[in-house]
């Protein structure tokens, strides 16, 4: 094997002395450096010691990054004449310094950079980078961070590359001749890592709704964060999934280690993980080194649509800092202040969108600032970026549920986001919602505990014909499903149920059974199709007595799905919901020539009393035992 040595023998002006290297930039010249966990530390602290050493060697550069998380003393004030910072995707360590005007900010899809490079129009000089040692090919491997670092080397006039033995060499786009480099600069020390923080109940319950969304076989691309770390987490009992994303980070690693990964089904790029960057910790470095599973490609194949919209099931899951009423949410600023940037979050939401059964999540905690202000509100913060459009806004979820927009009108959007708000900001939403016109000016609302929804109480069932139906309560924005189900009743169908000739059911009517105080009474909708496209087939309901501590019960199915057993399920659950809370019994008004709905009661497990009057029954219906 060639040592670095050998190289030096056959390449000895590539290793020049480390002032004789930054002594080759000039002033005004434009200096891109290497981002993320690939950030080459050395060579940056080495550069700022240059200008301390020598302040008039150069000055007005202008530092061109990704993404600082490393080292950034390029924008401290004191070497204000010699550098003025300008990234891409702001940073905690360059937050402040952007804005306060000190550093720049370019709000761009990252996916867009490489060709503004190759085309001139961001000019570099230099590449300061990292790499792995030269192979026996004299191949050096830029390791964690291709994403744009490679088209950077191909354009600028002066590449100086840290050789770090620490780096890892990846497969993919991040090979780079020694010949092609200009100055080479050994040192090892240890490469930057992210360890992520363990995930908070409210992630969990995030990651746990997530999880739901993602079937076997899909395509995935995670963002970097807290709660994708716990998005992850629950992803250890799926199979077969695959990886098309900008950041391969721990979780997706430990993921493929743990086989719910392994690429097998993917359209495109079969059986390889496909990222564009890395950050995680030392054990993730170690397994991606020189494993033909993973491939490294530069950011505008990883982050294009086009390319992205190939894959097959490809969702996309991204978060962000805020969301409104009609949908429109920013990742990138809170207000006027620029807080992270555009990154592949445009990229990627677009690009599942286009493809096959391709979805896209949108996940954020319900609230901020330790749950004092609500992340969805009723418009976006003053000069705040958007960054989803409300029209291509599909999937948002919160520690409180899953709200799937895509086809709603406003009214539906906005009681759908309230749902899934915080239970405290709830009411203060509905107020706004209604000086907005966004929903119904006489929309009834309960606050506290009363209406908060009983998540607990979701549950499938599979009927005696096979038929597999969600239980769930009913929610508020479960209006215009029950709208639909109503007037899909045969006006049979509506008698038997309301035991009126009515034939309508307007909103002040359907208030009725979507604003429910759950200490009180209940009603469960028996459910099927996904998130996006459900179809209520079912409604039973129970009210307290509490006079008598029972419930007045009361249920229909829709026509098109009668005789499979739903009545029976929903007549199941709700006795047993009723008997956990104490009650003794059910009463309940039947028809009597409503065979079909008595026969359900007479197999429900009940002592029945039954009185006639009006060729109504009058039912009591014991609980045993």
């Amino acid at each position: 094997m060639t040592s670095l040595q050998d190289w030096q023998k056959s390449y000895p002006e590539k290793f020049a002395d480390i002032d004789e290297v930054f002594s080759h930039i000039r002033r005004g010249d434009h200096i891109f450096v290497a981002s993320g966990c690939g950030e080459p530390q050395y060579l940056i602290q080495a550069m700022m010691t240059f200008v301390e050493t020598h302040p008039k060697a150069f000055f007005d550069a202008e530092i061109i990054q990704v993404y600082s998380f490393g080292i950034a003393p390029y924008t401290d004030t004191k070497f204000k004449s010699n550098f003025r910072h300008n990234s891409f995707f702001i940073g905690d360590n360059t937050r402040k310094s952007v804005n306060e005007g000190m550093s720049d900010y370019t709000p761009i899809s990252l996916s867009d950079v490489p060709a503004l490079i190759n085309g001139g129009v961001v000019h570099l000089d230099v590449a300061l980078v990292q790499t792995s040692p030269p192979d026996s090919h004299g191949f050096l491997n830029l390791g964690l961070s291709v994403d744009m670092v490679k088209p950077v080397t191909e354009k600028a006039h002066l590449v100086i590359a840290q050789v770090n033995r620490q780096m890892p060499r990846i497969h993919g786009d991040g090979f780079i001749h020694i010949k092609d480099v200009n100055f080479i600069v050994p040192h090892d020390e240890p490469l930057l890592e992210v360890h992520g923080e363990a995930p908070s109940e409210t992630s969990q319950s995030i990651g746990n709704y997530v999880a739901r969304l993602i079937q076997d076989g899909d395509t995935i691309q995670v963002g970097y964060g807290s709660l994708p770390n716990a998005i992850m987490a629950n992803l250890y009992g799926k199979k077969h999934l695959g990886v098309h994303t900008e950041l391969l980070s721990d979780g997706l690693v430990s993921l493929i280690k743990a086989g719910a990964i392994d690429n097998s089904r993917k359209t495109l790029d079969r059986g390889k993980a496909v990222a564009a960057f890395s950050m995680g910790t030392r054990e993730t470095y170690d397994f991606l080194h020189d494993n033909p599973s993973i491939m490294f490609r530069t950011i505008d194949y990883t982050n294009n649509p086009l390319v992205i919209a190939r894959h097959e099931n490809m969702v996309a899951i991204n978060s962000a800092l805020e969301i409104d009423l009609t949908g429109q949410a920013t990742s990138e600023s809170l207000g006027s202040e620029f807080y992270s940037g555009i990154g592949g979050h445009q990229d990627f939401m677009r690009g599942a969108l286009m493809a096959r059964n391709g979805k896209t999540i949108l996940t954020l905690k319900s609230t901020a600032h330790n749950g004092e202000v609500s992340r969805i509100v009723p418009a976006l913060s003053e000069s705040a970026g958007i960054t989803l459009n409300r029209g291509d806004t599909r999937y948002v979820v919160t520690e409180y549920g899953i709200a799937y927009l895509h086809g709603k009108n406003v009214r539906e959007r906005a009681m759908s986001l309230i749902s899934i708000a915080h239970p405290k900001f709830r009411p203060w939403l509905i107020e706004e919602a209604k000086k907005r016109d966004l929903i119904f000016r006489d929309q009834a609302f309960i606050p506290g505990k009363r209406g908060e929804y009983p998540e607990a109480l979701e549950t499938y069932r599979t009927t005696r014909t096979g038929l597999q139906v969600l239980l769930r309560p009913v929610k508020i924005k479960d209006e215009p499903l029950l709208k639909d189900f109503f007037y899909a009743l045969s006006d049979t169908s509506l008698y038997r149920r309301f035991l009126s000739l009515r034939k309508d059911m307007p909103h002040e009517r359907l208030q009725d059974f979507v604003i429910i105080d759950y200490t009180k009474e209940l009603v469960i909708l028996a459910v099927i199709g996904s998130e996006k496209n459900e179809l209520i087939v079912g409604v039973g309901q129970y009210g307290i007595d509490e006079a008598t501590h029972t419930a007045e019960v009361a249920f229909a199915v829709r026509d098109d799905h009668q005789n499979r057993g739903i009545g029976g399920e929903l007549l199941t659950y709700l006795t047993y919901l009723a008997k956990r809370e104490g009650l003794l019994g059910f009463t309940a008004e039947v028809l009597v020539d409503n065979q079909p709905m008595l026969h359900v009661f007479e197999q429900g497990g009940f002592d029945i009393k039954k009185k006639s009057d009006a060729g109504v029954y009058d039912l009591k219906l014991a609980f045993r035992g």
